[in-house]
């Protein structure tokens, strides 16, 4: 068995973990009926509850509820009233997860101005917690990591490579691309003393925005206007939402953090159900320290 066993079984695993995430997403809390989901998917109960849970560590009960937290936690922190947002989501907490630490450098200007001419990435797939994930390094660090499902691998890759047409793309399924896919998804690899090196290419402006969403802590959440706010551009939060959506470092950095007023989900490149899932996963997390 080797050292990616686990993300494996998690990507397999995640097929179906997106049918229950569609559950939790639906419906209150207090009315999801996953004996019944079970039953949809030929499967017991307790077959349900332990593939999940060995996908993220809870059981859908518990993984509900921390999802329910997430949106709580947010809603009172804009000020809704708390009858209100009890009666919505019935939760309230504070919690702490040990975070991925990331240090990053953006590309020259060139670099984007150029649309990559000159620079190498080498690319692989792997699986993940949340499907295909899709990693590109260069020399200089992470520069692209994208999600698919299996057998939509070549748009995945299509998709990125838009971003940057004229530079030079190395198919490296090996020993490196395997690494970075590990120590992005693999929490036990999870290292402030060696963080993560990741590379922005984009606009200044697009790279001001990546560089404050590596500010959201795990739990928490903003919204576009705040990130506005922050790089000084207060009227800017429909600018800040495209640069938002065209973030190529998925997950690591987290543009999933980004939600909608009242707690709502906004859009995600890689879809709305990978967003509830990761969110929900990180609320796992955090509920096991």
């Amino acid at each position: 068995m080797n050292d990616m066993t686990p993300l494996f079984a998690k990507a397999q695993d995640y097929q179906i973990v997106k049918k229950v995430i569609e559950e939790i997403s639906l419906r209150p809390a207090d009315e999801h009926d996953f004996e019944a989901l079970a039953r949809d998917l030929s499967m017991t109960s307790r077959q349900l509850t332990a593939l999940f849970k060995r996908w993220a560590g809870l059981t859908p009960k518990a993984f509900s509820q921390c999802v329910t937290l997430n949106r709580a936690r947010q809603m009172l922190r804009e000020n809704a009233p708390l009858l209100d947002t009890s009666y919505e989501l019935g939760l309230s907490s504070a919690a702490r997860l040990y975070d991925l630490f990331v240090t990053h450098d953006a590309m020259p200007p060139g670099a984007y101005k150029a649309k990559g001419e000159g620079l190498e990435i080498r690319y692989g797939f792997h699986p993940s917690p949340f499907g295909q994930a899709l990693i590109m390094v260069t020399d200089y660090g992470l520069a692209g990591q994208a999600f698919c499902d299996e057998g939509e691998e070549q748009a995945a890759l299509e998709d990125m490579t838009r971003r940057w047409p004229k530079a030079n793309y190395v198919h490296a399924e090996n020993q490196e691309t395997r690494q970075w896919a590990e120590k992005i998804f693999d929490p036990n690899k999870w290292d402030k003393d060696q963080p993560i090196k990741v590379v922005m290419i984009g606009t200044d402006f697009e790279v001001r925005v990546w560089q404050t969403l590596l500010g959201i802590k795990p739990g928490q959440a903003t919204s576009y206007g705040e990130i506005a706010a922050h790089i000084g551009k207060p009227k800017a939060a429909r600018a800040v939402g495209a640069a938002v959506g065209r973030n190529p470092i998925s997950f690591v950095v987290p543009c999933h953090r980004v939600i909608g007023k009242n707690a709502k989900l906004t859009g995600y490149h890689w879809g709305l159900t990978r967003k509830q899932a990761i969110l929900g996963w990180e609320a796992g997390l955090v509920a096991q320290t």
